[in-house]
């Protein structure tokens, strides 16, 4: 026989389910400590029967003992412990009476209860959306988490029959609702936002069973694989359009700038000629053994005999005959 798999809403139910607590031997111990230190003092008292079944001589002493002993059982069994993060919804003839907890207490033989005890610790419960289409009709499977806490037992017992199972359902019929509203793109994009509208949503509810949802976060987005490869192209394109125009603005900037640094040299020679020479500097800081210099540039450096050129063109053209007239000395 084929098991039915369960769908997502019946897995969210399973997951959210109470955890089953161990029992607390260490108080059930003191119970039978305290059980047996009454049979004891009875039985020191001469008042437990001495056989079974009880003689009709000792059924008065023996009625009183057993009576003790079944009085001693229903006080003991009247002391509740509660854990530091429990409270107990006490009712009394099953209407409420008070929330007890932490610690010991007390509850009238045969007339208190206690109807239910709550956990005040934040909890985590997972939910989760089945295909539900986006504001641009994408299909997506969404599932989220909630974060959220019992601050009043009371309200959250005797108001709502089962609030673990309100605050799932009421956290997975918002997010429903987030999904169908806003489009794929804004969803991805403004996932902070949307989890704030949803936790607010939620609360709203939630706050009048003594509930507060401190915070939903979405945690998977699942599209189906038929539009995963068109997404990627409209995406890779969106990339490439920001990628070009942010490499249009960058080259408008440098030929704005361009144009402020011809202005500025335009109207300026010796401005001109400093950048010529930081031109020059750099080259030479490279340590190329051969630099190509425009003509212009040369005429420029001739004009003020930067870094001695002239000098030394002078000088080449002076030794040739500087030799003749030495030559010419000697004879």
């Amino acid at each position: 026989m084929k098991m039915k798999k369960p769908d997502m809403y019946t897995e969210s139910l399973i997951r959210n389910a109470r955890r089953l607590e161990k029992p607390d031997f260490s108080f059930a111990i003191l119970r039978l400590a305290v059980l047996v230190a009454a049979a004891a003092v009875i039985a020191g008292l001469g008042l437990w029967p001495k056989t079974w079944p009880v003689s009709a001589a000792d059924l008065p002493e023996a009625g009183i003992g057993i009576a003790m002993f079944i009085v001693t059982i229903i006080l003991v069994f009247s002391v509740r412990k509660a854990d530091e993060w429990k409270r107990a919804v006490v009712l009394r003839f099953g209407k409420f009476r008070r929330i007890r907890g932490p610690g010991l207490f007390f509850l009238f033989p045969l007339v208190d209860r206690v109807a239910q005890t709550v956990d005040i610790r934040i909890r985590v419960s997972d939910f989760s959306t089945q295909m539900t289409l986006t504001g641009d009709s994408v299909p997506v499977d969404v599932e989220a988490v909630c974060f959220w806490l019992v601050w009043d037992p009371q309200k959250a017992v005797l108001e709502v029959e089962d609030y673990i199972q309100a605050v799932v359902l009421s956290s997975k019929t918002a997010l429903r609702k987030a999904v169908s509203s806003h489009t794929l793109s804004t969803f991805l994009e403004r996932g902070d936002i949307i989890q704030k509208t949803i936790q607010e949503e939620v609360d709203k509810k939630t706050t009048e069973w003594g509930i507060t949802v401190l915070h939903i976060e979405i945690t998977d987005i699942q599209i189906p694989e038929a539009l995963q490869d068109s997404l990627s192209r409209v995406a890779q394109a969106e990339r490439e359009k920001s990628a070009r125009t942010l490499l249009a603005e960058a080259e408008i900037k440098i030929a704005k700038k361009l144009e402020e640094a011809v202005n500025i040299y335009s109207g300026n020679d010796l401005a001109m000629k400093l950048k010529i020479l930081t031109i020059l500097n750099e080259g030479l800081k490279s340590g190329n053994s051969m630099m190509l210099v425009p003509n212009s540039i040369t005429e420029e450096l001739k004009t003020k005999d930067v870094f001695g050129l002239q000098a030394l063109s002078e000088l080449r053209k002076a030794s040739p005959a500087a030799k003749g007239k030495n030559v010419s000395q000697k004879r």
